[in-house]
C-alpha cells in the first residue's frame, strides 16, 4: 500500500508539470519547485543538527543536486511542454536501466546477457512512443532525447550517490541536496520569470510539486528503504507511469494511445530484465 501511495504521488509530479510548465517555463517552474522543496525540508537538517555536515561537505552535496534533482527536473518540465504526462512518466521509467548501464562502466557492476536484451527491449520501447502515430507526420525526438538525458543524469546521480555520500543519513542527504540544487537554480530562475503573472492553478501545481511531489515523497522513499528494502522500493518504478497515465487521462483527458501502451510494454520488460526482477526466473 505504501509503494502504491508514492507511485501515486511522484506520478502526480508529471501532471503538475504539465500544468505549470507552459505559464512558468522549465527553467523558473524548476527553481520555483526545489526552492519550496529545500524550505520543506530545512526543519530535518536542523532537528538533527547537521547543518554544519552540510555545509562542510558542500561540493558532494551540491553536485549530487544536480544530478538528481535540478537537471533532470527541468528536462522532464521542458519534455512536458510537447509531450503528454503520460508519455514523460513512462520515459522517466528508463531510469533503472541507465543505472544499470552506468553502474557497469563505473562501478563494475555486473550486466548479463539477460540484462542486456533487456535494455534493448526497454530502448526498442522508447522509439515506439517517439514515432508518429495516426497520420502525424514529426518525430519529436528533441524532447525524447531530453527525457532520456534526464533519466541518465538520474542514473548518474544515484551511482555517484552510492560511491561518496554513504557516511551521511538519507534524510540528510535530501535536505542537502535540495537545498544547494535549489540554490543552484536561483538566479536561472530569476532571469527566466515568465513576464505574465500564471495563473492560481499554476502556482498551486507548483506548491504541490514542491511539498507533495519532492519533499514529501523524498522522506516516503527514504522510510520504505529502511522498512521494505533496496529492492521492493525499486519496484515503485513499475508504478509510477501507470499513475502518470490515469492523472493525465483523468484530469487533463489525455488519449491513452497504441504507442503508449506497446512502448510502455517494451519499457516495462526491458526494466524489469535489466534489474534482474524476472531475469532469474
Amino acid at each position: 500500500m505504501q509503494l502504491i501511495i508514492l507511485a501515486a504521488v511522484w506520478g502526480s509530479s508529471f501532471l503538475f508539470m504539465r500544468i505549470a510548465s507552459p505559464e512558468f517555463g522549465p527553467i523558473s517552474l524548476i527553481s520555483l519547485r526545489l526552492f519550496i522543496s529545500a524550505i520543506a525540508l530545512f526543519p530535518f537538517l536542523l532537528y538533527r543538527k547537521e547543518i554544519k555536515v552540510v555545509l562542510a561537505n558542500w561540493p558532494k552535496f551540491l553536485w549530487s543536486g544536480l544530478n538528481t534533482t535540478a537537471v533532470p527536473f527541468t528536462l522532464f518540465s521542458y519534455v512536458t511542454l510537447s509531450l503528454t504526462a503520460g508519455n514523460t512518466s513512462l520515459l522517466n521509467g528508463t531510469v533503472p536501466m541507465f543505472s544499470a548501464i552506468i553502474a557497469w562502466f563505473w562501478l563494475k557492476e555486473k550486466l548479463s546477457i539477460i540484462g542486456v536484451v533487456g535494455l534493448i527491449l526497454g530502448f526498442l520501447g522508447v522509439f515506439v512512443l517517439a514515432s508518429p502515430e495516426g497520420g502525424a507526420s514529426q518525430v519529436l525526438w528533441l524532447p525524447v532525447l531530453a527525457a532520456l538525458f534526464a533519466s541518465a543524469s538520474y542514473g548518474y546521480g544515484s551511482c555517484f550517490s552510492r560511491l561518496h555520500m554513504q557516511g551521511f543519513s538519507s534524510i540528510t542527504i535530501a535536505a542537502g541536496t535540495q537545498f544547494f540544487a535549489a540554490l543552484f537554480m536561483l538566479p536561472f530562475g530569476l532571469l527566466f520569470w515568465p513576464e505574465t503573472s500564471p495563473s492560481m492553478l499554476s502556482w498551486a501545481s507548483v506548491f504541490s510539486l514542491g511539498i507533495v511531489s519532492t519533499a514529501f515523497s523524498l522522506i516516503f522513499f527514504f522510510r520504505l528503504l529502511q522498512q521494505v528494502g533496496v529492492a521492493n522500493t525499486v519496484s515503485v518504478a513499475y508504478l509510477i507511469p501507470i499513475f502518470g497515465i490515469l492523472w493525465g487521462y483523468l484530469f487533463l483527458d489525455e488519449a491513452v494511445t497504441s504507442a503508449m501502451l506497446i512502448g510502455g510494454f517494451g519499457i516495462f520488460i526491458g526494466i524489469a530484465l535489466t534489474t534482474g526482477s524476472i531475469g532469474k526466473k
